[in-house]
């Protein structure tokens, strides 16, 4: 076989409900409810894809290195070329997020994929159970056969846009990992509403300040919303501004438009787009006077290149990154930058 294609790889591997469970255990806290025999016999069919993965890579004369996916941090990035996540999505989003320069490619592998022996007892073409695995390239059914040819230069190694988000704050401006799925942005209540003033950012040129007026704002172009802002230094006016009340703001990308956006009612995506997409969740328009208008504000594409722009106008919010286990929170005046500017991701896709 020819020479493998990546010197030093990073396996990334997933924490099974299992473990966490019997950690809870240990300390008297697990729920009762529990099935655990389930829950074991899930955990080792995906120990035996990491011991199968193990193999494989050291009959390729592999050099590489295992981390459980809670404990990854950057420190284990240095000199990896392949990083190579087992478990399902969500390993591959945490994983994901520490590839926030978009240079170290990305290969899913599905560790517990539903077999056709457990649909056919179960007569269910799904199981909620099981991880969907709509970013891993293999499966622990095929990786045998699929992975060698990857780790020696094929595959399908395709660019996926991310989402970047910066968040200025009063004496801050943060600037949050890349996100590869979807952003929620809300009320940490479910209950709660969500209040915010959402519209485009449009550069403006910068203004030559006359003597003295470095200390005096008044210099600063007028803006037809009330508004100028910062990011990054530059300067914008915040273009077709709209009130919100709502449960939230959905942002994905064309890779996250068939998950939570999909099923939030979103539009189907092709998942090379370079574009974003937004919704608003449960929008409470029923007394404005612009409805209709509003109405088709709801749900729209975010052009590569343009930039969305939020006031964050409630006492206390929180930004979502590809699910729950990520979030950032926010406070009343933060203003958010949302577009598709943060390096793509290398993923390795599915070739069937």
């Amino acid at each position: 076989m020819s020479t493998p294609a990546f010197r030093r790889l990073l396996v990334v591997i997933k924490q099974t409900a299992w473990e966490e469970y019997s950690q809870l255990r240990a300390r008297g806290q697990a729920p009762k409810a529990l099935r655990w025999k389930r829950l074991e016999s899930r955990f080792h069919t995906h120990q035996q894809c990491v011991n199968d993965l193990v193999d494989i890579l050291k009959r390729n004369n592999l050099q590489f290195s295992c981390v459980n996916r809670v404990e990854l941090d950057r420190q284990h990035l240095a000199d990896v070329d392949l990083v190579i996540a087992v478990g399902g999505d969500g390993t591959c989003l945490s994983a994901a997020h520490f590839l926030d320069h978009g240079t170290i490619p990305l290969l899913g592998i599905n560790s517990d994929p539903m077999s056709e022996e457990h649909k056919i007892v179960k007569k269910k073409k799904t199981d909620e159970r099981t991880s969907h695995g709509a970013l891993c390239a293999c499966t622990a059914a095929n990786m045998k056969g699929k992975l060698p040819r990857i780790l020696h230069g094929g595959g399908i190694l395709s660019t996926r846009s991310r989402i970047q988000c910066i968040v200025k704050s009063t004496f801050s401006e943060t600037r949050l990992v890349p996100a590869l799925n979807d952003l929620l942005i809300a009320n940490p209540s479910p209950a709660a509403v969500s209040r915010f003033r959402m519209g485009l950012l449009k550069e403006v040129k910068e203004p030559t300040p006359s003597l003295g007026s470095m200390t005096d704002p008044s210099y600063l172009p007028k803006s037809q919303y009330g508004t100028v802002t910062r990011f990054g230094g530059k300067l914008y006016d915040v273009d077709n501004s709209l009130n919100v009340w709502s449960s939230g703001l959905w942002v994905s990308t064309g890779t996250g438009s068939s998950a939570a956006m999909a099923a939030a009612g979103g539009m189907p995506m092709d998942v090379t787009s370079d574009n974003l997409q937004y919704l608003i969740r449960e929008h409470m328009i029923e007394n404005a006077v612009n409805k209709n208008e509003m109405k088709d504000q709801n749900n729209a594409l975010l052009k590569k290149g343009e930039k969305l722009h939020l006031r964050w106008n409630s006492q206390k919010g929180r930004i979502f990154i590809d699910g729950s286990h990520l979030y950032h929170n926010l406070e009343l005046g933060d203003e958010i930058l949302i577009d598709a500017d943060a390096p793509p991701l290398a993923l390795f896709t599915r070739d069937d």
